[in-house]
C-alpha cells in the first residue's frame, strides 16, 4: 500500500484533474492506442501499466502535447512537467545555471503576485474586479507552485537525490550519466509544474532516493501519472493504476481502452489476476454454451413425417399429446435460437495469450544436489571489482546486491567466464553448462527473432528446422521481425528465451527484471522459485530483494561508484 496518504488540498477541484477522451494513435506499421479515455485526479498519483509495446510512452507524449493523437482529446492542467532523459543545456552549463532555470517560474510568479498586490493597493477608486480576479488567479497558481518555499525545496531535492555533493560551479560535462538523469528529475521537482508525467523516474536512484521521490509525489497536489518498471516504487508512490493491457470486452466491439484499478501495485496485482481468471472462466463457459445451443438448433426436427398411418381414436389421442409436446419443443427451440443470437452478439472476446513466462525447462543435472558447483576465491578486476569470494552449491539460489558501481555485473561476468579476473581464481567444471542473461544484450543487426533462436538452438545441439520453443515470452507473429526493430522489453524476452533453449545447470541473470513488463517480471520470479537448478542473480530491484528468501551477497560501494 502507499506509504503516505494523498493530500486533501486541491484534490476535490476537478479543474486540476488530468483528462483524456477517446485517444487513438497509430504508427505506420501498427496501432498502439485505441479509444483510450482516462482521468488522473489531482492529489492521487496514478501508475500507468501495460505490456512492452502497449503504448505507455506514446500516451505520455500525447498527454504532454509532444505528439498529436489521431483521434480524441486531452487536457492536462498546465504547466505540464515531463521527465526529460536529457536536459536542454550544453556541457559547459553549470549546476548553478540549471537550478536558476528550475527556479525561474517561482521567481516570476512571486514578482507577478507582488505587482498584482500593489495594483490592488494603489487603485484610486479601490480595487477593480479585473485586478481582484488577476490577484486571486496568481495567488492560486503561486500557492499550487509553492513559490514561497522554492529555495528550501531546491536544497531538499538536491539532498534527496544525492546531488548535494556536487559543487555549484560544476559543469554538466563533468557529471556522470546517472547524475545527469537525477539532475533532470531534480529540475522538474524544483520547478514544480502542476501536472507531472514521469517515464521511469527511478532510473539511477538508490533506495533512499526512491523513497524521497515517492514522498514528494504523494505530497504533490496536482495530477501525477507514472510509467515505471519499479514495482516497489509504484506500491509506495501511487494510489491508483491504469492498465493498457487487454481486458474483458465484447467480441463484437473494437478492442482498446484501458482498465482502472484502485490502490497500489500490490492491490492491482491481486485484482488483475482475479479479473483475468474471471475473463477466462466466462469465455470458456460461453463457448461451451454456444456449442450446446448450436447443436440443439441443428438437431431440432419438425413434428410429424410423411407416410404416417391413418388416424384412429387411439392415434388421435396420441396426436393430441404429440401436438402439445411439439408446442413445448417449438417454444424451447425459439428460446434456444434467441439465446444463441444474444450470446453470439454479446460474447466476450477470447483472452489473448499473455506474454508471460510459461515455464522453465528442466535444469541440466550433472552435479549432485548440495555439492559445490563453482567457487570464486578473492577474484578482483582492477577499477571495477574489489576482491570477492563466493561459492555456489548445486541447487543454490544467490542474490548479489550493492550500490551502483559496486561491481555486480563484473562479478557475474567473471563467474560466467565472460571476463578474466585481474587476480584471484574461479574453479568450475569444464563441462558446467551456464546460461547467462546479460544486463544489456545487444540486438544482432540483420538477424530476425527466429534466426536468433535457431542459432541458440544449434548451439544447444538441437535441430535448426521448425519453430523454436518460445516459453510464452515471444508472440509467434514477432518471429520474423528484425531484432533491431524490437523494443527493449521485447528484445529482453528474446534473449531470455535464447538462454533457456539450452537448459543450464547454472542460470546467471544480471538485472533480469529490467525492461520486462511488471506481470512478466513477477511470473519470472515465481518460476525461478520452483526451479531445481542453481540461480545467481544480480539486481537492484527492491520488489525482488524484499521478497528474496535465500542467500544474499552484498557488495560494498566500489571505485566505479556513480
Amino acid at each position: 500500500m502507499p506509504a503516505h496518504p494523498a493530500p486533501a488540498a486541491f484534490a476535490a477541484d476537478p479543474s486540476l484533474h488530468l483528462r483524456a477522451d477517446g485517444i487513438s494513435f497509430s504508427y505506420p506499421d501498427r496501432r498502439v492506442l485505441t479509444d483510450v479515455s482516462l482521468v488522473v485526479p489531482a492529489g492521487r498519483p496514478t501508475g500507468l501499466l501495460g505490456e512492452n509495446g502497449s503504448g505507455k510512452s506514446t500516451l505520455l507524449r500525447i498527454l504532454a502535447g509532444q505528439l498529436a493523437a489521431d483521434t480524441g482529446s486531452c487536457d492536462a492542467p498546465g504547466p505540464v512537467g515531463v521527465l526529460a532523459q536529457e536536459l536542454p543545456f550544453g556541457p559547459d552549463t553549470t549546476l548553478t545555471a540549471v537550478l536558476a532555470d528550475a527556479l525561474e517560474r517561482s521567481r516570476r510568479l512571486e514578482r507577478a503576485l507582488i505587482a498584482a498586490g500593489e495594483e490592488l493597493a494603489t487603485g484610486d477608486d479601490g480595487p477593480t474586479a479585473r485586478a481582484s480576479h488577476r490577484f486571486d488567479m496568481l495567488l492560486a497558481e503561486a500557492t499550487l507552485a509553492d513559490v514561497w518555499n522554492a529555495d528550501r525545496r531546491a536544497e531538499e531535492v538536491l539532498a534527496g537525490l544525492s546531488l548535494d555533493v556536487l559543487a555549484p560551479a560544476t559543469a554538466l560535462g563533468r557529471i556522470s550519466g546517472g547524475q545527469l538523469e537525477r539532475l533532470a528529475l531534480a529540475h522538474l521537482l524544483i520547478s514544480r509544474p502542476t501536472s507531472w508525467l514521469l517515464d521511469e523516474p527511478t532510473n539511477h536512484l538508490d533506495d533512499a532516493g526512491a523513497a524521497f521521490l515517492a514522498a514528494t509525489i504523494t505530497a504533490h497536489p496536482g495530477p501525477v501519472l507514472i510509467a515505471s518498471h519499479d514495482r516497489a516504487f509504484l506500491d509506495e508512490a501511487t494510489h491508483a493504476q491504469l492498465d493498457l493491457d487487454p481486458a474483458e470486452s465484447p467480441a463484437a466491439t473494437e478492442s482498446g481502452g484501458l482498465t482502472a484499478y484502485t490502490g497500489g501495485f500490490s492491490d492491482y496485482l491481486l485484482a488483475r489476476f482475479e479479473a483475468r481468471d474471471r475473463w477466462e472462466h466466462r469465455y470458456r463457459t460461453e463457448q461451451e454454451e454456444l456449442t450446446v445451443l448450436r447443436q440443439a438448433v441443428k438437431d431440432s426436427a419438425a413434428v410429424g413425417h410423411e407416410g404416417a398411418a391413418p388416424r384412429t381414436e387411439a392415434r388421435a389421442s396420441k396426436k393430441f399429446y404429440a401436438d402439445r409436446n411439439a408446442a413445448v419443443v417449438s417454444r424451447r427451440l425459439r428460446e434456444s435460437r434467441a439465446r444463441l443470437a444474444q450470446l453470439e452478439q454479446h460474447q466476450v472476446r477470447r483472452p489473448p495469450a499473455e506474454l508471460t513466462l510459461t515455464h522453465l525447462p528442466a535444469a541440466a543435472s550433472r552435479t549432485a544436489a548440495g555439492a559445490v558447483q563453482l567457487a570464486a576465491s578473492e577474484v578482483a578486476v582492477a577499477g571495477r571489482l574489489a576482491p570477492t569470494s563466493v561459492s555456489l552449491s548445486a541447487g543454490q539460489r544467490l542474490l548479489v546486491t550493492g550500490p551502483n558501481g559496486s561491481g555486480k555485473t563484473t562479478l557475474l561476468d567473471v563467474i560466467a567466464g565472460a571476463l578474466a579476473p585481474s587476480s584471484g581464481t574461479v574453479a568450475r567444471p569444464r563441462s558446467l553448462r551456464i546460461g547467462y542473461l546479460g544486463q544489456d544484450d545487444a540486438a544482432v543487426p540483420g538477424r530476425t527473432v527466429r534466426q536468433h533462436l535457431q542459432a541458440a538452438s544449434r548451439t544447444a545441439g538441437a535441430e535448426e528446422e521448425g519453430t523454436p520453443e518460445l516459453f510464452g515470452l515471444i508472440s509467434p507473429r514477432d518471429l520474423d521481425r528484425p531484432l533491431t526493430l524490437l523494443s527493449r522489453g521485447q528484445l529482453r524476452r528474446v534473449m531470455l528465451a535464447a538462454v533457456l533453449l539450452d537448459p543450464p545447470e547454472l542460470l546467471v541473470l544480471d538485472e533480469p527484471t529490467n525492461h520486462l513488463a511488471l506481470l512478466t517480471a513477477t511470473r519470472l520470479e515465481a518460476a525461478l522459485e520452483g526451479w531445481e537448478g542453481t540461480v545467481l542473480i544480480a539486481s537492484h530491484d527492491r520488489w525482488l530483494r524484499r521478497r528474496w528468501q535465500d542467500a544474499v551477497l552484498e557488495l560494498p560501494g566500489g571505485p566505479a561508484g556513480d
